[in-house]
Order: C-alpha cells, then structure tokens, then sequence
C-alpha cells in the first residue's frame, strides 16, 4: 500500500517543474544558504569528504558544486589491463548480464525494450541485441561525475525526453518500463568491443545531466521531442577518462553487442563498486 501510494504521488505531481525549482535551490550561493544545504546533506547522508580534492564544505561555491565534486587524484585507481572494461562510475549495480534479444532486465520478473530505451531506433538497439548490460544506481552520497569504461570514440549523442520518477529500488519494482520512461542522455562510442552505449537516465530532482563536450547542461532545459547530435569521432576519449556528470544523481546503463564483451554477473550481480574498478572483459 505505501508503495502504491508512493508511486502515485509521483505521477499527480509536476516532475519537470519540481526539478527545476531545484536546479535553482542548488545554485544558490548566498554563504548561510548554501553552507547550511551542504553541512545539512553531508551529515543526513554521510558523505566521505576525506576523498575529496576539496575537503572544506564551505569553500565549495554552491550546493551543486559540492554535489559534483572532483575526487583527489589518488582516490580511485583505474584498472589498466589492456582488456578492461571499467565501472564508470561510483554505485551499486543494480542489473548485469545478459540482454535477451530485445529485452533488458529492470529488476526480477520485470523487463523494458531495448530498441525504447534507445528512443525508439529499432536500427541502433540492433547493434546491442543479444549483448550484455549494466545498470548502476548511484545513490546520494555517492562522487556523481561519470568517466569512459573503455577508451572510445564519440559518435552519436541523443536526448529523449520523458518523466523524471525516482529510480530507488521501490520505483525500480512497480513502475513499468521505467529507464525507458524517464528522460534520458544517450552516447554513443566506437570502442575496441565495438559500439557501446552509455545511456544517463534522469530522475525527480535529480534531472540535470551534462557532457564534457557539449557547451552547456543538456537537462535544463527539459525538452519535448527527441535531439541528436552527431559527432565525426575526431574525440577520443581514454578509460577512466571523465565524460559526463550528473548535477544531481540517477542511473547510468551501459551497453555493449553481441560477444564482444563479457561483464561479470557472478561476482558484482547487486553488489557496490568503485570507478575505475574492472567490472567486465572484452572478449573479441
């Protein structure tokens, strides 16, 4: 009952406008506003500042600046093994494994379409079927810039507009077609495994998400029809390199084809995992 009550005050309330108001709120630089945000956050979720480059909370210029802080340089080692396929960000892995023809697993028992969460592009999702994924939950407390788990050259980018419900474990359960719903960030990159999709998937609150290379955040503004760019992969970009971010946090998917890699299910299936730690291997 709490759930099914949980989930509808998601789907009565104004997502795009809520999230805007936000946008703003963590932007506020007034010093007793944000410093108050900040401290409040970091105590409420028990953020590890320790690993941060900087560790002062009142030095940071704004609640987003705070939420999108750069790590030390030592903080997180990246895996150099010339076959790695590295996690790209700090999380839980929610899903891995195998993509079933068109069908990616949400969560048990409940699945959403490959070619949707693509925006609909039957010719792209063909480059992925019958290939593995990995869903990653970043959780608040979590670093939430985004780096390449592969080194690879950028392609494609499309944003598919959408709702912005949460994308907790209860959401995951009982909202259908969930990842496919919610807006979404998709790149596209030529990788030594072949093409391979990082899609960012935005959430209530949480709906700001940006890339290194476009010049301003791709989320606000909220669109209503689908935008590519396309890119002629004159950028490459390393593994571990970073490449995107969230200005508040969600969920980054990855994609990859048919026996070009194998991600490793037995061992992080549900588990917490650090950027740069090997999560997978390319196999062809």
């Amino acid at each position: 009952m709490i759930d099914k009550l949980f989930i509808f005050l998601q789907c009565i309330i104004p997502q795009h406008w809520l999230s805007c108001q936000i946008y703003r709120i963590t932007r506020c630089k007034i010093p007793l506003i944000k410093n108050l945000l900040i401290r409040t956050f970091i105590k409420l979720y028990r953020v590890d500042l320790s690993i941060a480059a900087e560790n002062d909370p009142d030095r940071f210029i704004h609640f987003n600046d705070f939420f999108i802080r750069q790590l030390r340089s030592d903080a997180r080692t990246i895996d150099q093994a010339p076959d790695s396929i590295v996690s790209p960000v700090d999380g839980m892995i929610s899903q891995i494994g195998a993509i079933e023809h068109d069908r990616v697993v949400q969560a048990k028992g409940e699945y959403f379409s490959l070619s949707t969460l693509l925006g609909g592009d039957e010719a792209l999702a063909l480059n992925f079927t019958d290939g593995e994924f990995s869903t990653l939950y970043l959780s608040p407390r979590d670093y939430h810039r985004i780096h390449m788990p592969v080194d690879g050259r950028l392609k494609k980018m499309i944003y598919v507009p959408g709702k912005l419900f949460a994308v907790n474990q209860r959401t995951v359960r009982h909202v259908p077609n969930l990842f496919a719903r919610n807006e979404r960030v998709i790149t596209l990159f030529e990788t030594q495994a072949g093409p391979m999709a990082l899609i960012m998937v935005g959430a209530i609150f949480v709906g700001s998400m940006e890339t290194v290379w476009h010049e301003r955040t791709i989320t606000p503004p909220y669109g209503k029809a689908i935008q590519t760019w396309d890119y002629d992969g004159d950028l490459l970009l390393k593994k571990g390199e970073e490449m995107g971010r969230f200005n508040m946090g969600s969920t980054v998917i990855l994609l990859f084809g048919k026996d070009r890699v194998h991600l490793d299910d037995q061992r992080f299936a549900g588990k917490p995992v650090q950027m740069g730690q090997a999560i997978g291997k390319i196999t062809d």
